[in-house]
């Protein structure tokens, strides 16, 4: 039962819930924006280079990605959203797309939601912070890219997304996660540990 984060597997990717993998067990969803760094997360906290798939265009993750961890657990990668160069109808049918999923999916038991250190609690960050504070599921921070500043300016804007957090009425965790300097993963993995922790699977 216990998670092994490196032999994560991919399974299917979805644009409905119709052919997800069975809705039983436990999941972790990760969203962002387009441009955020969430596949990288990914990749670097299973420690596989093409798990999630990456690109320089941001907005690949266009469906539900699903991976396995073990028979109990999954990750699931959220459409990417805010600044994928898209029609604006294919952007509305990716929300619609997380929302149903986010409502019904049973299994789902955390959310990590991927910010930009540079570019923190955009409006879509703050639409998931209180989507998660509605639905009383945890959400844990990562803030990527942390190798863009000075350590000082990184540990400045971790304190300041802590200060605007607290009045939130949530619970969360926040960290500094840099994928290029793999800086953050043993943290992640423990947060990632203790989300799944002592959860029963159906």
């Amino acid at each position: 039962m216990n998670p092994v984060y490196h032999q994560a597997k991919f399974l299917n990717s979805s644009p409905s819930l119709k052919n997800t993998p069975a809705d039983t067990g436990k999941e972790i969803a990760f969203a962002g924006r387009s441009n955020a760094g969430k596949s990288s997360a990914i990749n670097t906290i299973t420690r596989q280079n093409g798990l999630a798939r990456t690109s320089k265009t941001p907005g690949r993750t266009q469906m539900l990605n699903f991976f396995e961890i073990n028979e109990h657990l999954r990750f699931v990668d959220l459409p990417g959203y805010g600044y994928a160069k898209v029609p604006e109808a294919v952007k509305k049918q990716w929300h619609q797309l997380m929302e149903t999923y986010l409502s019904e999916r049973k299994s789902l038991c955390a959310i990590l939601l991927i910010m930009d250190v540079r570019h923190p609690l955009t409006d879509f960050d703050w639409q998931m912070v209180e989507w998660c504070r509605h639905s009383g599921l945890p959400l844990h921070i990562l803030l990527t890219k942390a190798d863009k500043l000075t350590f000082g300016a990184a540990k400045n804007t971790l304190l300041s997304v802590q200060r605007e957090l607290k009045d939130a009425d949530i619970a969360f965790s926040v960290q500094l996660f840099s994928a290029l300097k793999k800086t953050g993963v043993e943290e992640a993995h423990q947060v990632l540990d203790s989300l799944f922790e002592n959860i029963e699977t159906d």
